[in-house]
């Protein structure tokens, strides 16, 4: 089905974990797996001016080597990094056009808004600036990525009917997941009409190697079938979705994503029961039981940041993967101005206030015995 006057296969080449050969992106690679992708039919790009070398890279293995109306290529504006005024902003634009090489947009994204970066945006007036282009011909559709909760999504696309669609985080595990709330984000773009680009459908790579218990559920059902190709089906069985990203770091990846994806129309009633199961499974996994309604924040006198650290340390006991838990301790955690885990006081005014009743004192011990070696 085709969206915004494109047809566009549901499988997009996310460009953010790109090969490399040593520090540097491994061009060579990144060329062959362009050339497999579109060989089997795939066309959409996506990556963006804060991906380090990704707009130089895929200038080089696509723009320079294949007819631009071979494809379809996104990229995005982040405002909110190191901006100091809308002309610094609206510079990122012509950075991007100049390191792809593209000639123009077919998809331009406002870069991750939501929570304070959204302001950003606003206060660089994008949203006109972006039209302004499009009225020229650089971009043919505009629209955002988010990460935030539904009501400030819908707060936004009432805000900018403008928006020609959106990309939200969805995947299996993050549906009904409070921190991240992606069913929600998906319906409430559902209700404003806009069509969806699905990025992080793998969660960063930890559903291609969920709980064991998991795991033995899908292969129970599917022998042959990777874990992450039930992550990206799951995705792009979803209605009013335009495609399905997935950042591929190398060609392994890329034909195992091809060779289900290639002729991919739909799931089964079978594999959605399969998958309902997976989502229950993990559901089951004891987690600390926090819906990051930060009523905890507002009292703690030390601006510790007790539900980053609570959603760290739940990707940690689901996945056992230290690295993958601390990068999100640093996003939600420490890029927000928040203090550890271990920086707690044990004054207890959290506990006082928490919906849930944690124990959050025993809890952020924890966390700093996990996180702190």
């Amino acid at each position: 089905m085709a969206y915004l006057g494109e047809e566009i296969k549901k499988l997009g080449f996310g460009l953010m974990r790109l090969p490399k050969n040593g520090d540097d992106i491994d061009i060579e690679q990144v060329k062959q797996m362009t050339d497999a992708f579109l060989e089997a039919g795939f066309t959409y790009f996506d990556t963006a001016w804060a991906y380090a070398g990704s707009e130089d890279a895929i200038r080089q293995a696509l723009v320079e080597r294949y007819p631009r109306e071979r494809f379809q290529l996104a990229t995005k504006n982040a405002a909110w990094i190191n901006c100091k005024t809308r002309e610094e902003a609206i510079a990122q634009f012509e950075t991007s056009l100049k390191q792809t090489g593209a000639g123009y947009f077919d998809f331009y994204l406002l870069h991750n808004l939501g929570e304070g970066r959204t302001r950003f945006f606003e206060e660089y007036d994008m949203w006109s600036f972006v039209q302004e282009k499009k009225a020229e011909g650089l971009i043919k559709h505009i629209g955002f990525s988010f990460h935030s909760t539904p009501e400030e999504l819908d707060e936004i696309l009432t805000k900018h009917p403008e928006a020609e669609f959106v990309q939200l985080q969805i995947n299996y595990a993050d549906w009904d997941n409070p921190a991240v709330q992606s069913g929600g984000c998906y319906e409430v773009a559902r209700k404003h009409g806009k069509p969806v680009i699905i990025m992080e459908p793998v969660k960063g790579g930890m559903l291609a190697t969920p709980p064991e218990s998991v795991r033995k559920i899908l292969r129970e059902a599917e022998p042959e079938a990777s874990e992450a190709s039930w992550a990206i089906r799951f995705a792009a069985d979803l209605e009013g979705v335009i495609t399905v990203l997935s950042g591929m770091s190398n060609m392994e990846q890329m034909q195992d994503n091809l060779s289900y994806m290639k002729t991919f129309d739909g799931l089964t009633g079978e594999q959605k029961t399969v998958l309902q199961k997976a989502q229950e499974e993990l559901n089951s996994i004891p987690l600390i039981p926090c819906t990051t309604c930060n009523y905890c924040a507002k009292v703690c006198p030390n601006d510790i940041g007790i539900s980053g650290s609570m959603t760290a340390m739940n990707y940690y006991t689901l996945y056992s993967d230290k690295a993958a838990a601390l990068n999100q301790e640093n996003w939600l955690v420490s890029r927000h101005n928040r203090k550890r885990a271990a920086e707690c006081i044990k004054c207890g005014k959290c506990e006082q206030v928490c919906p849930q009743h944690i124990s959050i004192r025993e809890e952020l011990e924890k966390i700093a015995a996990a996180f702190e070696q």
